[in-house]
């Protein structure tokens, strides 16, 4: 095994298209941890909400999920690229769902109006970077 698969963690969540795609939900190396774009979808039988901040609330549980089998947590995060569907109808609850989840954590975001994700249902997208330990450091 060669010094850089000693270092490399790779996540998988069982999300829908992982295995089929060939991708991980997140990626360590290091204390860095990058989480795949993830959205709502879940397993087939699970249905995706029509509610664009229900949307994200289940983005940010799967993110944080996949942060912890990292060794990270969801307030180590640093970055945050939002894709959102219809920015000008669905932004606000997906921002809003945001300050509710990383507002003490006050990353660095990008936000994207985008016209369709992977599934027509789907609204928002997320990734997310993080760095183990970071959320520990007092901002002043």
């Amino acid at each position: 095994m060669s010094r850089d698969q000693d270092r490399v963690q790779r996540i998988h969540s069982g999300g829908p298209w992982e295995t089929a795609l060939g991708y991980s939900r997140a990626i360590r190396v290091g204390d860095r941890v990058l989480v795949s774009g993830t959205t709502a979808a879940r397993d087939a039988d699970e249905p995706v909400p029509s509610d664009p901040a229900e949307q994200a609330r289940r983005v940010f549980e799967t993110i944080r999920t996949a942060l912890e089998h990292a060794g990270a947590q969801l307030e180590d995060t640093i970055r945050v690229r939002l894709f959102v569907v219809d920015l000008p109808t669905n932004g606000d609850a997906v921002l809003g769902v945001l300050n509710e989840t990383l507002r003490s954590v006050r990353p660095v975001i990008s936000t994207l109006g985008v016209s369709a994700l992977v599934e027509p249902d789907l609204l928002v997208e997320v990734e997310v970077e993080a760095i183990v330990g970071a959320g520990d450091v007092f901002e002043g």
